[in-house]
């Protein structure tokens, strides 16, 4: 299937659209398409491209047409309009006393829409803020209530890594990150070291998983005793992940040495000894708060 794909503001995520016959669809281009959300004006990123059926969301939607002067124009001054819109916003949540966090608001291209984005603990009822939004703009209103991640992807920012954060920078889709994860690759699990802005966990944690996933299964675990090709017997006391190595500690009397050996001489794996399993009821309650 021949498609164009496009993005939007402030969005890493491609969206695809039908390619008219005949059209040339060059990459940077302005056009105009109509979303859920209504109008909306976005960049062509992607040209004319065969993609399989099965990566397309059906029904695909036509592009309405090319952005014109007056489309960017109008663009312009929504945007101008933006920080001002989200001030009278926030003020009128805060005097209606509603537990909400506006994020940011939205004009469509049309202008004939005010798109409200919020953040919440529970659920809000709005009906009497949506009404006295609407009087106030006089336009039609709606509240639409986003998670911490989306709230990081709209406002982009600095990762601990010095980089753009992923969601708000290329990733299209939010991975499925768990615990477990900083857990085969030896991280603390500080809260601290492991979360992102938005306080969930870090995406990045996906990244390189599987890798860990897989060396791990050729290492022993920490405190049991492995015996080595050449003969030796030991205890092993830390991984190197990426060396694929074990520190091995080997006593012989009084003697204590310790050797950097490739997890492919070990021949045989022993238990660890027996240690104390933690208590679930006991895991840190901020830990707990970063899983989705």
């Amino acid at each position: 299937m021949e498609v164009i794909g496009v993005k939007f503001d402030k969005s890493p995520k491609v969206y695809y659209f039908a390619a008219e016959d005949g059209v040339d669809y060059p990459v940077g281009a302005k056009v105009i398409t109509e979303t859920s959300r209504g109008t909306e004006l976005a960049k062509i990123v992607m040209g004319r491209t065969c993609v399989d059926e099965s990566k397309v969301v059906q029904p695909l939607k036509p592009i309405v047409r090319f952005a014109t002067d007056e489309d960017l124009r109008k663009a312009e001054e929504n945007l101008s309009k933006r920080r001002a819109a989200l001030i009278q916003v926030r003020e009128k949540v805060e005097a209606s006393g509603l537990k909400m966090k506006v994020i940011d608001v939205e004009f469509t291209l049309d202008g004939l829409k005010l798109i409200v984005f919020f953040t919440a603990d529970a659920r809000v009822d709005f009906r009497e803020l949506v009404r006295d939004l609407a009087s106030m703009f006089r336009l039609r209103i709606e509240l639409r209530q986003v998670g911490a991640r989306d709230e990081c992807r709209m406002k982009g920012g600095v990762a601990p890594c010095g980089r753009a954060c992923c969601c708000s920078d290329y990733i299209s889709d939010f991975a499925h990150v768990t615990i477990k994860m900083a857990k085969n690759q030896n991280l603390s699990l500080n809260p601290g070291k492991i979360s992102g802005l938005c306080g969930r966990l870090m995406c990045c944690l996906g990244y390189e998983n599987d890798y860990y996933a897989q060396v791990n299964k050729k290492m022993p675990k920490l405190g049991s005793t492995v015996k080595l090709s050449d003969g030796r017997e030991g205890v092993a006391v830390s991984v190197n992940q990426l060396k694929e190595t074990v520190r091995v500690k080997f006593e012989n009397g009084e003697n204590v040495e310790f050797d950097d050996v490739s997890a492919d001489k070990i021949q045989k794996k022993g238990a660890p000894a027996a240690a104390e399993e933690p208590d679930a009821e006991k895991i840190d309650d901020e830990l707990k708060e970063l899983l989705d």
